[in-house]
């Protein structure tokens, strides 16, 4: 995984962002994964993390309002969604090993649960560029935006917004819309692409309440209420808007109560 003789935690997430190579970064942060589950790396660490992650030369990144939409009634519709929900789970991989990296004065439980979210949106952006290459296309054939590594930017200061806005916001959102993506690719025949939604919606709910979770915990250790916190946080930090329609079932299932964004 790396040259260093004793290397940290925080070194190996450096490592997987400064990988540039779409398949290799995932590589690169399913290796992190095994060897800090297996003893291997056995120290956080404190290695300063870049403040973009390494990309590969395509796709094309552009303005989020630029992007063009495309039923999934035809193949090229379907090869543009999962081209971006591969783009989505690329920028995934890279903002957990980043908040490892920045943030290495959080517990070590908090670790094993971001390493674990690495490894895992790792398995669903290989899963994804297969199932790309058994349509007759790869990674980096569409243009992609760039609004996921902007939100990281701007809560690269503070753990409680960085929680508030990834997880909580950004991925909350993913469950909003993954169950109709689902459903829209199962009535056009394509199951396999469905069921790979399918494992990545699953795992997502997860995700989120790690989210909440650390969330929670970091309002606690500041004697702060959550509730005003995160809203307070998301009206500073995010410069999109929340709408509906919310996920209720799935977001109470990560932990998220309707009173934290219904209204807002």
């Amino acid at each position: 995984m790396t040259s260093d003789a004793n290397p940290s935690l925080t070194d190996a997430a450096c490592e997987v962002l400064a990988t540039a190579d779409a398949r290799a970064k995932a590589a690169a942060s399913l290796a992190a994964a095994d060897e800090w589950r297996s003893g291997k790396i056995r120290e956080i660490g404190e290695t300063t993390p870049p403040d973009r992650p390494a990309r590969p030369g395509k796709p094309e990144l552009m303005p989020p309002g630029r992007m063009k939409r495309r039923g999934m009634g035809t193949l090229q519709g379907r090869i543009s969604l999962l081209h971006a929900v591969a783009h989505i789970e690329l920028n995934a991989i890279d903002l957990a090993w980043d908040i490892i990296a920045r943030f290495p004065e959080m517990p070590r439980a908090f670790h094993d649960d971001w390493v674990q979210v690495g490894a895992e949106e790792a398995t669903h952006f290989l899963l994804i560029s297969d199932r790309l290459a058994a349509l007759g296309a790869v990674y980096g054939d569409h243009p992609a935006h760039d609004g996921l590594w902007l939100s990281a930017q701007a809560t690269a200061d503070d753990i409680a917004a960085r929680l508030a806005i990834v997880p909580m916001v950004l991925e909350a959102r993913g469950l909003d819309v993954t169950p109709g993506m689902i459903e829209k690719l199962d009535r056009a025949g394509d199951s396999e692409s469905a069921n790979a939604l399918r494992i990545i919606y699953r795992d997502e709910v997860g995700h989120v309440a790690i989210g909440k979770r650390w969330f929670d915990h970091v309002c606690a250790e500041r004697g702060i209420d959550p509730l005003p916190t995160w809203r307070q946080l998301v009206e500073e930090r995010f410069t999109g808007t929340l709408k509906p329609p919310f996920n209720d079932e799935a977001r109470g299932r990560a932990g998220i109560p309707a009173e934290y964004y219904l209204g807002f």
